[in-house]
């Protein structure tokens, strides 16, 4: 029986990026989907830190979707591979979609989203509780407010967001528009890391969202989609491509709540 847990919002995009580097390592792991709020409580007993990803395997405990990726290439051959030089490319680019592209997905996505709770409140409480489901729903205004608070998610910011996104997102899909890759001439973690931040925006098969009617997005985020869908395509075809490759076909994921 495996002894990795991860515990994770199914929506989270840092969260994705662990799943995928669990998968296509073929490690057999379980999850433990969590609600934005609700998870404190939870988390709080294994950590300071109620950020989420959340690794454990045994004692150890890792936090950060970096850390736990940097973890697990230590237990299987790593992503990071390569010269010299392109492993510095990698550790830029993912750095960079850390701290850039991740979070400006996130503020950007909630401006709109945070107002659609029919759509937004079946995502964030995916593999929940029916009750928990319920009671989320209930409290939801409420939650908003919090989140708008601690995302500092406001029209000017999810404007920053907005241009952000699209400054790395037609850098990048240049290059795999021109037959690269971020870093070397091969699938790296940086492209692992590309698509599945920006994979709320194109929104694909395989994530473990019932992303419902898309056409039913927020009128604006809806327009900014289609206006980028060409871009968007390069992403999704990396992630189509590599997304569900598993180096251990013999090993799968499970799931607990």
């Amino acid at each position: 029986m495996t002894d990795i847990t991860l515990y994770q919002f199914p929506i989270s995009h840092y969260c994705e990026k662990v799943r995928w580097a669990l998968d296509l390592k073929g490690l057999d792991y379980k999850t433990c989907n969590l609600i934005p709020g609700f998870h404190i409580k939870r988390i709080s007993q294994l950590s300071r830190s109620t950020a989420l990803p959340l690794l454990v395997q045994g004692e150890q405990i890792i936090q950060g979707s970096a850390a736990i990726l940097d973890y697990l290439d230590r237990l299987q051959p790593p992503l990071v591979q390569g010269s010299e030089s392109e492993i510095q490319q990698i550790q830029h680019w993912e750095s960079r979609l850390d701290t850039e592209v991740g979070t400006a997905v996130r503020v950007f996505a909630y401006h709109f989203l945070l107002n659609r709770p029919d759509i937004l409140v079946p995502w964030l409480t995916t593999g929940s509780p029916a009750y928990k489901r319920w009671l989320f729903r209930l409290l939801f205004p409420k939650i908003a407010q919090v989140m708008r608070k601690k995302m500092r998610i406001n029209a000017a910011n999810a404007d920053t967001a907005r241009q952000t996104i699209e400054s790395s997102l037609g850098e990048i899909s240049e290059m795999y528009r021109s037959g690269r890759y971020l870093a070397g001439d091969h699938f790296s973690r940086a492209d692992l890391t590309a698509a599945a931040l920006f994979a709320p925006l194109f929104m694909p098969d395989g994530y473990g969202i019932d992303w419902g009617n898309t056409r039913r997005l927020p009128t604006e985020m809806l327009s900014w989609m289609d206006k980028h869908q060409s871009n968007l395509n390069e992403l999704a075809d990396i992630y189509q491509r590599y997304r569900h490759l598993n180096l251990n076909p013999l090993t799968s994921a499970s799931a607990i709540t």
